[in-house]
């Protein structure tokens, strides 16, 4: 086999559509376009969304609600979670090394969900006030 001999299997490759090119091709006269109207013509279509004149869709509706865009930067663990880490210091590296919270994540804060038996020592961490008693609670501490 060369390289130059290399082609496609049978029935790979189909010749493109050739609208418009006589009655003979099945597409001639308004090449599949049907007759007049805004769609037949050339240049003649509108934007999506667009509905003749009306006020659209996204227009009528009211509009509600807001996603802060800071919320990505934003993660929480569980002290479960903690506790399955293993560390006796934790700070928002090693959380994202061991893949607990995402890359993005600027702020941590632990929640009380689940339990932790070891003491552990959080750095730049924040922790709601029952995951606070908790820590302390294992001997642990927040800095």
């Amino acid at each position: 086999m060369e390289l130059n001999s290399i082609k496609p299997g049978d029935g790979a490759k189909r010749a493109r559509r050739r609208v418009g090119r006589g009655i003979g091709s099945g597409l001639g006269k308004t090449a599949g376009r049907g007759h007049k109207g805004q769609k037949s013509r050339s240049g003649g279509y509108h934007k999506v969304g667009f509905e003749g004149g009306q006020m659209p869709m996204q227009r009528r509706l009211p509009k509600r609600g807001f996603k802060s865009a800071s919320l990505k930067y934003n993660a929480e663990i569980t002290l479960s979670e903690l506790d399955r880490l293993g560390q006796a210091e934790v700070n928002l590296l090693t959380l994202k090394q061991a893949g607990l919270v995402r890359e993005l994540a600027r702020v941590v804060k632990v929640i009380k969900s689940g339990e932790l038996t070891r003491a552990v020592k959080l750095t730049g961490i924040g922790a709601t006030a029952g995951a606070k008693a908790a820590i302390e609670a294992a001997g642990g501490a927040l800095a």
